[in-house]
């Protein structure tokens, strides 16, 4: 896709985006909405690949609206401690959510995660996309895939991987992979991507699949390789990683997606406001340009198409755990 279609095919994404809003806009809004900061609530650790997309967004959109938006990270849980707070949260506007797409799989992974994935909210819009590298540290020994499941086949479920929690892209995608391959190996649970990027360079483990954007910074400075992606196709920013499927490994295709939500019950006209902020901040390239310099893609739904994703995901989740033998905990 050349960048001009690209570009209109975001264009075209905006605009169905906020078209179940504009009705919204006759309800009258608070007058002075927003009077004052608004909280994203972003349930992952800083400097992840989440983390880092909605800094860049609230830099954008809070001039959009007029008053600052503050980051705060609530991470744990595979981010249900951050979605608990903001399910909880007065429903007017001032918190927001940064929904990923553990927030659709801890509905299936955990018995009680805390709040309801659809009922406790309202799905403003989904904002970015991003696919899953299986990476290495640089200097280690193993430098193809080959060379990985010699290793994993050797090592009878003593080769240990780190995830950015249970439930996480990052550990799904790894027991996808296992399955697909039919070995083993031992899980090594962090708090987030960042922290399993972390693991992976300082060599506390022997390999990891965090989202692309959590470990581009490291693959393009050369202190992490990266094996293969688990997406349909390559990614732009590493052209030369093939997908698990060309290495002859299919069926595991994962992708991670972020966007913004508020609690259920927030006015809609309130929720139009915000939807339009973002929007509105989503036509600018140079924005766009930084969200996707991390090798993810910005890949706009609005509330309708999100709330079907959410859905699919559970989906997906809840096939991959029989897959795989994954009880709910």
């Amino acid at each position: 896709m050349n960048e001009i279609n690209r570009r209109q095919l975001i264009g075209k994404a905006l605009a169905a985006a906020s078209l179940p809003l504009a009705s919204h806009v006759a309800q009258a809004a608070p007058a002075a909405f927003p009077s004052r900061p608004i909280k994203w609530l972003v349930p992952y650790l800083p400097a992840t690949g989440p983390d880092l997309g909605a800094r860049i967004l609230a830099e954008a959109v809070g001039p959009i609206l007029g008053q600052p938006i503050v980051i705060e990270n609530r991470a744990g849980a595979g981010g249900n401690i951050g979605a608990r707070v903001a399910a909880s949260a007065a429903p007017d506007g001032y918190t927001l959510l940064y929904t990923g797409t553990p927030l659709a799989a801890n509905m299936c992974l955990y018995k009680a995660p805390g709040y309801d994935a659809l009922s406790d909210f309202h799905h403003v819009m989904r904002l970015t996309r991003s696919d899953v590298a299986l990476v290495v540290n640089a200097e280690s020994d193993i430098r193809t895939m080959d060379e990985l499941l010699a290793r994993l086949k050797a090592g009878k479920g003593q080769v240990d991987y780190a995830s950015g929690g249970i439930g996480t892209p990052s550990h799904l995608g790894v027991e996808l992979f296992l399955s697909a391959t039919g070995t083993q190996a031992m899980h090594v649970p962090y708090k987030g991507a960042s922290e399993l990027v972390n693991a992976v360079l300082g060599r506390q483990v022997a390999f990891g699949m965090p989202i692309f954007a959590a470990a581009y910074g490291m693959l393009s400075t050369g202190k992490l390789r990266a094996l293969a992606v688990a997406g349909s196709q390559r990614n732009p920013k590493a052209p030369n990683v093939p997908t698990l499927a060309e290495l002859g490994i299919p069926g595991v295709e994962l992708t991670s997606w972020g966007g913004v939500s508020v609690p259920a019950k927030t006015p809609a006209a309130v929720v139009g406001r915000i939807s339009s902020g973002f929007t509105e901040a989503l036509k600018n390239p140079d924005v766009v340009a930084r969200l996707e310099e991390q090798g993810g893609w910005v890949d706009v739904q609005g509330p309708a198409a999100f709330v079907q994703s959410i859905r699919e995901e559970m989906r997906i989740t809840a096939a991959m755990m029989k897959k795989i033998g994954l009880e709910p905990v």
